[in-house]
């Protein structure tokens, strides 16, 4: 597999992992500790996933490890829509 960092869907979780400590950093006091924390690292999650699993040795390894970032995807989702 060619370099994660050459890989656009990558390049896209980043920019997102800024738009989530921006939004995330405008929560109320009582929540940086808990829907805040939990959005940022499962964001952080995603192209650590990407990354991750390009640097594996076999495709099943890669997919398992792109499977995962697709986990942190919707686990982001779904704090998300908690009314923030």
């Amino acid at each position: 597999m060619r370099n994660y960092s050459d890989l656009e869907v990558w390049k896209k979780c980043r920019e997102l992992v800024t738009v989530i400590y921006k939004y995330s950093s405008k929560f109320p006091q009582s929540e940086m500790f808990g829907l805040s924390s939990q959005m940022r690292r499962s964001a952080v999650l995603i192209p650590s996933n990407i990354a991750e699993g390009c640097g594996r040795n076999s495709s099943a390894d890669t997919l398992k490890f792109l499977f995962i970032a697709r986990g942190s995807l919707y686990e982001l989702e779904n704090t998300t829509l908690s009314g923030f």
